[in-house]
């Protein structure tokens, strides 16, 4: 095994916690989901996200910090691989999209403070769907308070994405294009992601492959 640490990422609907999943029940692997059902802001900022979205990065950063500081400072011996659905980074992402440019200058500068004291992912995936794949998947998972997300807002979310890991010089990354994979249903589409993630030798920085 090549990695201790791998994080799989990816925009909203993209099937990145069910992969997390798949990964971690396969390899027996200690497992980090991030925490969103109980956040009291998520459904209040899809309906008023001018109103809802500082208090939402915010509350968002400071679980984020608290339950990666918690479980990556706690390592388990008998589970050397963890693996998580999402980089403290996300913080971040998002925030650059839904705050406004005030807003998002004071947040980074908490950002920054709280971010050297988390270690960094041996590797991480992004999984790559076009927007209407994700509305797809967003709709069919039935969460109330996301079936108002506008494909506008999750375009704008995958180019932050994106901007964010074009600058990233000192972690391996891989992105995926999932578009034509059901890796849920077809254990064909699992291997082949699978083989990617642990069969494939990665640069530093990004790294790219199209499955179909």
């Amino acid at each position: 095994m090549d990695y201790n640490y791998i994080v799989i990422e990816g925009n909203i609907g993209s099937g990145k916690t069910s992969l997390t999943g798949m990964i971690a029940e396969k390899y027996g692997a200690r497992i980090i989901l991030e925490q969103f059902d109980d956040n009291p802001f998520l459904p209040k900022f899809y309906k008023d996200p001018d109103r809802y979205s500082f208090p939402l990065e915010l509350s968002f950063l400071a679980s984020r910090y608290n339950q990666l500081n918690k479980e990556l400072s706690n390592i388990d011996l008998f589970k050397p691989l963890v693996i998580a659905d999402y980089v403290f980074s996300k913080s971040l992402i998002f925030a650059g999209v839904t705050l406004k440019p005030e807003e998002y200058t004071l947040y980074r500068q908490i950002f920054n403070i709280i971010n050297r004291n988390l270690p960094k992912p041996d590797l991480l995936v992004y999984l790559y769907l076009p927007v209407e794949k994700l509305l797809d998947n967003i709709k069919a998972r039935g969460r109330d308070f996301e079936q108002s997300i506008p494909a506008n807002y999750l375009e704008k979310l995958h180019l932050s994405y994106m901007n964010w890991l074009n600058y990233q010089r000192d972690i391996k990354i891989l992105i995926v294009d999932m578009s034509g994979l059901d890796f849920v249903n077809k254990k064909e589409d699992f291997d082949k992601i699978e083989n990617c993630i642990f069969g494939k030798k990665m640069k530093i920085g990004i790294n790219r492959l199209l499955l179909s």
